[in-house]
């Protein structure tokens, strides 16, 4: 039987750190790193190692994987001083599973593979309760070869997982998906206060738009947070607004005029001002 990979692990957050944890759960060697020191230690709780620092990582390492916040973090873990690039070996895989702008993961992807590594960008979706329970949709960008060595530790995190194309395609799904659950939020949100406003249970107006065509996800789950007020976040809103920023350069680049995409910029930034903590789904709170 072939050894499994060691797996270093960079960016333990709300997300990262389930993840990581499932990896360990379904038998990988886990090396674990997190700016801060207290969520490192709660994965080494679970039995990884850990590195001091990013270069260590993965040198140690024959896939790196990075969940981290924005562009300007990914670029610092990977090419700074101590960084990924400064130890990872060739023949290995790196695979970025933060939500960046796509032309630093084609720049990621062109520098790295001229080090004779394998490049990934898989952004996910899904929040922290696909993290959780494995059941992220991951959107993989990159080619075809890196894509089938790494399909088995992407079973393990998520249940949707697709090859989209090149370096950067994964990027461009993510920034797609981003999107539609913002357009889909601030409907939710108006759908329920429309409801409120006019006299009429929301509770009960959502439970017959669940019945009918305009059932989602988030109607299910961030509805159901608009009801209860309940904004602990899953995803905050001011990384909701950082991927906006993402969408709306994208659509510059492409040349187009997308109004949903530019109004919902402007409303997640409202939101991100306001409470940047709070879950996005309090868009609610803006009406």
């Amino acid at each position: 039987m072939t050894e499994r990979p060691a797996i270093g692990f960079i960016g333990l957050g709300i997300m990262g750190l389930p993840m990581a944890s499932n990896l360990l759960a379904g038998g990988y060697r886990v090396c674990g790193l997190n700016r801060s020191p207290a969520r490192t230690a709660l994965l080494v709780e679970r039995g990884a190692a850990t590195a001091a620092s990013a270069a260590e990582l993965a040198a140690v390492s024959d896939v790196v994987i990075t969940m981290l916040p924005d562009t300007p973090d990914v670029e610092t873990v990977v090419f700074g001083s101590g960084g990924v690039a400064a130890g990872i070996r060739p023949g290995s895989a790196f695979v970025d599973m933060s939500t960046i702008d796509p032309a630093m993961s084609r720049g990621i992807a062109a520098r790295l593979r001229g080090a004779g590594v394998a490049v990934l960008d898989a952004p996910v979706s899904g929040g922290e309760k696909g993290a959780i329970e494995g059941t992220l949709s991951i959107m993989v960008g990159g080619d075809e070869a890196a894509f089938a060595r790494v399909a088995p530790i992407f079973a393990v995190l998520g249940k949707n997982i697709t090859h989209i194309g090149d370096a950067g395609a994964g990027q461009i799904a993510k920034a797609c998906n981003q999107l539609v659950a913002a357009v889909t939020l601030e409907a939710v949100a108006e759908a329920l206060e429309l409801a409120s406003a006019s006299g009429v249970d929301p509770h009960k107006v959502r439970s017959a738009l669940l019945g009918g065509f305009a059932q989602s996800r988030i109607l299910e789950v961030h509805g159901q947070r608009m009801l209860d007020a309940a904004y602990t976040p899953g995803f905050k809103a001011r990384l909701h607004k950082k991927d906006l920023d993402i969408v709306i350069a994208a659509e510059q680049a492409a040349g187009l005029h997308l109004p949903a995409a530019e109004l919902l910029h402007e409303r997640m930034g409202m939101l991100a001002a306001r409470l940047p903590e709070a879950d996005h789904s309090a868009l609610r709170t803006l009406l």
